[in-house]
């Protein structure tokens, strides 16, 4: 990875958050103030065995003396989860990222529908909080499997906004994400993170019901696309700078074979999540692969995340 803004915390505090879900609160390590963020905002954990992963914050964005995250333990996980919950504890010191936030909130917006899923109830808590202190109109809807698995149940129930808070078992009052979004207001806009299937579902159902684009925000945190197929081909990437042309192998990724050629573009997550190795193309049609980028920006080819993103055409020309 390039360097980027860092940080050096520490752990100041585990907590159990709900069934599998491990919370953490960070502190500077030098007892100082922390870098500002907004809701929605998430930050880079550099983890043992050089593993990167990305969690958002869920306390209150006024604060400076600490960030709070919490992390699901998944049974697919390649490395993360696991790292967090096994590994980290009170007093040990990592790197962090900076906050930086793709996911933010549309400040003209009259009014705001927030949809949680699972541990995506993580950037929409601080958002309610946010939207709260602002004294803003909005609904949080949360839908978990069940009581023992949801997230700051506790913390949503005591807050100023308890009653604006709806939540969703699926064994006892499942989401009905028609009747939600339909009932909404007409100028509201939807803001939605959780596994893939529900967020898909929120996206899907907002769009056949006519929802403008522009009132849709969403962020995920795993690739929709693998990042590698067997179909793969290579192609070439041509530097405008420099007019050199670097070739990608159908097992490389664009970041890879660059990387391997002595030029560096700046990555974290490495599957097409996050944003941070978003470059500009100048020439040539992108194989999009990536969660970041909204369907009407990737069918412009005028942009690509290289950590995942391929080519349709036989080269890209690259604004590096």
């Amino acid at each position: 990875m390039t360097a980027q803004a860092s940080l050096r915390v520490k752990v100041a505090r585990r907590t159990l958050e709900a069934e599998g879900i491990c919370g953490l609160e960070l502190v500077a390590a030098d007892g100082g103030a922390l870098v500002a963020f907004s809701a929605g905002s998430h930050i880079d954990l550099f983890l043992p065995g050089g593993i990167v992963r990305q969690y958002s914050l869920c306390n209150d964005p006024t604060e400076s003396h600490r960030y709070q995250i919490a992390v699901l333990r998944d049974p697919a996980s390649r490395g993360g989860s696991a790292a967090v919950h096994e590994q980290l504890k009170v007093g040990d010191e990592l790197t962090i990222s900076v906050p930086r936030n793709h996911f933010a909130l549309a400040g003209h917006a009259p009014s705001h529908l927030l949809m949680a899923g699972g541990i995506g109830i993580t950037p929409i808590l601080c958002m309610a909080e946010r939207l709260s202190a602002l004294k803003a109109e909005f609904t949080l809807h949360y839908a978990c499997r069940t009581p023992e698995r949801a997230a700051f149940r506790q913390r949503i129930a005591d807050s100023a906004f308890a009653a604006r808070a709806h939540f969703h078992f699926d064994q006892e009052r499942p989401l009905d994400i028609g009747q939600v979004l339909g009932a909404a207001a007409a100028d509201a806009h939807v803001y939605v993170c959780g596994p893939q299937g529900f967020m898909d579902a929120v996206l899907d159902t907002a769009r056949a019901l006519g929802w403008d684009p522009s009132r849709l925000h969403w962020e995920f945190f795993a690739a929709a696309q693998p990042t590698h197929r067997s179909s793969d081909q290579a192609f070439d990437v041509r530097l405008a700078s420099s007019g050199r042309v670097v070739s990608v192998g159908p097992d490389k990724t664009v970041t890879q074979a660059l990387a391997d050629a002595g030029v560096d573009v700046m990555v974290s997550c490495e599957q097409g999540v996050c944003g941070t190795c978003l470059t500009r193309v100048l020439e040539g049609e992108v194989d999009h692969r990536d969660a970041y980028l909204t369907p009407q920006e990737q069918a412009l080819h005028d942009q690509f995340t290289p950590c995942c993103s391929r080519a349709r055409s036989a080269c890209l020309v690259l604004d590096l």
